[in-house]
């Protein structure tokens, strides 16, 4: 792995104009997740840091398609280009990418797909620094995992030695990506917005769940509904609320699942963020099944809320379990276990609420964007001044 630079000026790199990072990601503003956010996050690091800022990103969103975007607009200062594509969701096709990277200082792509390939297939054209942001890979399913295994090895492999550096998000990013790209590999853990839903758990223990984030079949909300059926079974006074957009999984698919126990688990899409707070403010415990997650941002913003996590035993979970003891981890493939571990969690909590709820709070603190993103800030000066010392 790389190691950077330790003398970075807190200034602008050869003075001047203020430099232009873009960043290309398949999805952003208006749509909400976890990609989303980060990169949100990111870009707002780099306007206070001094830099301009573009996104580069898809004229359409998955979970709405029919919404009508716009080509160009601005929000909270970034500047974000829609462009035309083609083909899959999964891998979707859009070249037009290279007309809006010609002025950029530093390329920065997010996520592991058509833009990280073509991006470093044609940089012998556009000649940009590039970094890239992994967010998981391509292994958030068991879907094809042949076929993604072989394209691993080889495009990705190449794809990835034409960045100048490689940030795995997560410790299970970095060992994902470890025998590929060794040379150029970076760990910078995600950052969360701590501030955005902070201590508004209930105050007093509460017999109420939430989960927040997409519609995916990777989150096996089937599971997730299926242990608080074995919940419900023994105690019937316990509720879910799951919250978050449709994905590969629409709001009817989701309500299906619930069906019988509909009064005890309600579901909740596309809500603002207040009154998703509002939402944790009725809860004490957050709730996740999912069987993959790149680092589980969401997970943090659960902690900082003042919620005691019980969470999927998968890769990121595990590794964030292993720093916060107050996560419980289970094993919601089968119904009673993961019950079981909500228990677990409850009686945890009644233990002794109030530090609990205060602990989980401060313990999120490390992952604020203001810590998280100045390693970003950093490593963009580390490769600007690189870029300087070859032109001069």
């Amino acid at each position: 792995m790389k190691r950077l630079e330790e003398d970075f000026s807190a200034g602008i790199v050869g003075g001047g104009e203020r430099p232009l990072i873009v960043h290309v990601v398949r999805q952003f503003l208006p749509n909400r997740g976890g990609l989303e956010d980060v990169v949100y996050n990111v870009c707002r690091q780099g306007l206070k840091n001094g830099f301009r800022i573009r996104v580069v990103t898809l004229n359409s969103l998955f979970s709405d398609p029919s919404r009508a975007l716009a080509d160009r607009e601005t929000i909270d200062g970034i500047e974000i280009v829609r462009i035309a594509w083609k083909g899959s969701s999964r891998y979707p096709l859009a070249p037009s990418v290279l007309k809006h990277i010609g002025d950029a200082d530093l390329v920065h792509v997010h996520a592991v797909d058509f833009f990280f390939d073509f991006l470093a297939l044609t940089r012998i054209v556009h000649g940009k620094p590039m970094i890239a942001t992994t967010h998981g890979g391509f292994f958030h399913t068991q879907r094809f995992a042949a076929i993604k295994a072989v394209w691993f090895r080889t495009l990705t492999r190449f794809s990835s030695s034409r960045y100048d550096y490689v940030v795995g998000c997560s410790q299970s990013d970095v060992e994902t990506f470890a025998p590929i790209a060794r040379k150029n590999l970076q760990l910078i853990e995600n950052g969360a917005d701590t501030a955005k839903f902070h201590g508004r758990a209930a105050t007093a223990p509460a017999k109420r769940l939430i989960t927040i984030g997409r519609f995916s079949s990777n989150k096996r909300l089937d599971r997730l509904v299926a242990a608080m059926r074995a919940l419900l079974a023994t105690d019937p006074e316990w509720a879910l609320d799951i919250v978050g957009v449709p994905s590969d999984l629409t709001v009817a698919d989701v309500e299906k699942l619930a069906q019988g126990i509909k009064a005890q688990v309600r579901v909740h899409a596309a809500l603002p963020n207040e009154t998703i707070a509002a939402l944790i403010g009725e809860s004490s415990l957050f709730v996740s099944a999912s069987e993959y997650e790149g680092f589980g941002i969401v997970a943090i913003e659960a902690i900082s809320a003042g919620l005691l996590p019980v969470l999927q035993d998968n890769s990121a979970y595990s590794a964030l379990a292993a720093k916060h003891p107050l996560i419980e981890l289970g094993d919601f493939v089968r119904a009673e276990q993961g019950a079981q571990a909500i228990l677990r969690a409850w009686r945890t909590l009644l233990s002794d609420p109030v530090r609990i709820r205060s602990t989980a709070m401060r313990e999120a603190d490390a992952y604020s964007w203001n810590n998280v993103g100045g390693r970003y800030i950093r490593l963009y000066r580390t490769m600007l001044a690189g870029k300087s010392r070859q032109s001069a």
